[in-house]
């Protein structure tokens, strides 16, 4: 039977950060060379939830915030300050250290050394393999050409070189693809506790897989469509199963296991940064979706009796104003100690019904477009505790009607499922659907903040590089323009 741990996420990391510092035999994080309980002998299962916490830190703050606002679900509160320069487009590296080191540091350093260890059990691996995707896949998605082949070797490569984004596609799926048999494997040793996501159920890991492999390659749908129709169609030829339920890192109010971006509100005093943006409220609007009531709050104000929302970047003019906040559903509302159990979703149920019905939509993969379509919207109404959606998708102009209007084209469908998946990424998944974004242009009703300093037109289309490979990686490639597209992305979305 598998050995049951009960670690908390800043448990999780801390392990993971002095496994990674004893991986790299070096002191620049931790001394380990007289510590007893040298992390070179931790026991593999115990670097899984390292991995997984340091990925939902990723996700679930940093990635989160910057993507909820870039994605124009959230905006600057004109109350507080904190975010301003991301309403700016104003970022500097130094804002990305954190969630660089988290990525390199620990989860795919952890991810590795789960997957070199000769005592790791098969699903054990399978999983690490399928993290180490993830991870890798996050990276190039947020910053472009990262570092692949001489990363994770810090003992050899010393300046680890940056390779292409194509490269480090070509490895997620290779990743994947390693991960499966392991998964399949029977009467291997389970993670079981150990795994913060499933708890060692193989068959949900199987089904992320699948949901992966497909999510990476649509993201070439425009890029390098030969390619994403080949991998989608030999996916399909496996039968494979694909998510039915979101794959979470679930928190509690107590012990360490807060929400992560909560965690952040805590720690600036409470302060309520982040309101709602009039892109995102002003479409929820139009199509009269009762999921605005549950992203989004009235409060503060009892004179208010409906939401209030300022337009992107717009904080300076509305400098008195006080704006609704998002809920504690997706874990934004900083006095509410409800948002401390917000979960994380890597991959979210409603994603998973999108990702199928726009495969099936480009003629790729078998599937009733509608259908899929329509159990996309519903998995979100289900999430989010909506109500039944069959009138708002008889009635939204977002609703079915964008999807199979009279004369609509294989591009419409595309667009109408975009478009629905960036309703229900709201405040969820603000990475993902920023990225969405960057890579099709939909949905096509974005501004440019009103605080923007780059150049009219110009919005963010990458992070930028941490500084703390500037100072540190000699193989650094420069700063690269935050307006500039990453590989697969588009140059005007």
């Amino acid at each position: 039977m598998t050995r049951k741990y009960k670690l908390n996420l800043k448990q999780a990391l801390f392990i993971g950060l002095i496994a990674a510092a004893a991986f790299s035999g070096c002191k620049k994080y931790l001394d380990t060379n007289n510590n007893p309980n040298n992390p070179a002998s931790v026991e593999p299962a115990l670097l899984l939830p390292t991995t997984q916490a340091a990925l939902s830190q990723v996700v679930g703050n940093s990635f989160q915030v910057f993507g909820n606002i870039w994605a124009q679900y959230w905006t600057q509160s004109p109350l507080a300050s904190q975010y301003k320069t991301m309403d700016q487009y104003a970022s500097v590296n130094t804002d990305f250290n954190g969630p660089w080191r988290n990525l390199y540091t620990v989860a795919l350093v952890n991810a590795d050394l789960i997957i070199n260890n000769p005592t790791s059990s098969a699903n054990l691996k399978g999983v690490a393999y399928l993290m180490k995707a993830y991870g890798f896949q996050l990276a190039t998605d947020a910053f472009g050409d990262v570092p692949l082949s001489q990363a994770l070797q810090p003992t050899k490569y010393l300046n680890p070189k940056y390779d292409s984004q194509q490269a480090v596609y070509d490895s997620v799926f290779m990743y994947i693809n390693r991960a499966i048999p392991l998964l399949n494997t029977a009467n291997s040793l389970n993670p079981g506790a150990q795994d913060m996501i499933y708890q060692g159920n193989m068959g949900q890991w199987v089904a992320f897989a699948n949901t992966l492999e497909l999510r990476a390659y649509l993201r070439l749908a425009i890029k390098d469509p030969a390619t994403a129709q080949a991998g989608i169609k030999a996916l399909y030829a496996t039968s494979p199963a694909f998510l039915t339920t979101d794959a979470t890192i679930t928190y509690t109010s107590t012990g360490g296991n807060e929400n992560p971006f909560y965690n952040e509100e805590v720690a600036l005093g409470k302060t309520q940064n982040v309101v709602a943006s009039s892109t995102v409220v002003s479409a929820f609007t139009k199509n009269n979706d009762p999921r605005l009531n549950k992203f989004f709050v009235i409060y503060n104000n009892p004179a208010q009796d409906s939401l209030e929302s300022i337009p992107q970047g717009s904080y300076l003019v509305y400098n008195q104003k006080i704006v609704s906040p998002p809920s504690p559903l997706v874990g934004a509302l900083a006095i509410d100690p409800a948002s401390a159990t917000a979960p994380v979703k890597l991959i979210s149920a409603a994603e998973s019904d999108f990702l199928q019905a726009e495969a099936a939509a480009r003629g790729w993969a078998p599937g009733n477009v509608t259908a899929l379509y329509k159990a996309g919207i519903a998995a979100s109404f289900a999430a989010t505790g909506a109500g039944d959606p069959t009138t708002y998708m008889a009635t939204a102009p977002d609703g079915l009607a964008a999807l199979t209007g009279a004369g609509s084209t294989v591009n419409d469908e595309v667009k109408a499922i975009i478009t629905q998946k960036y309703y229900a990424m709201c405040g969820f998944q603000g990475f993902e659907a920023w990225t969405e974004w960057r890579r099709t242009g939909y949905p096509d009703f974005f501004v440019q903040s009103a605080g923007s300093i780059i150049a009219p037109g110009q919005m963010p289309l990458r992070m930028l590089y941490p500084n703390s490979e500037l100072t540190s990686n000699l193989n650094y490639p420069g700063t690269v323009p935050i307006y500039t597209p990453v590989w697969w992305g588009l140059a005007k979305p």
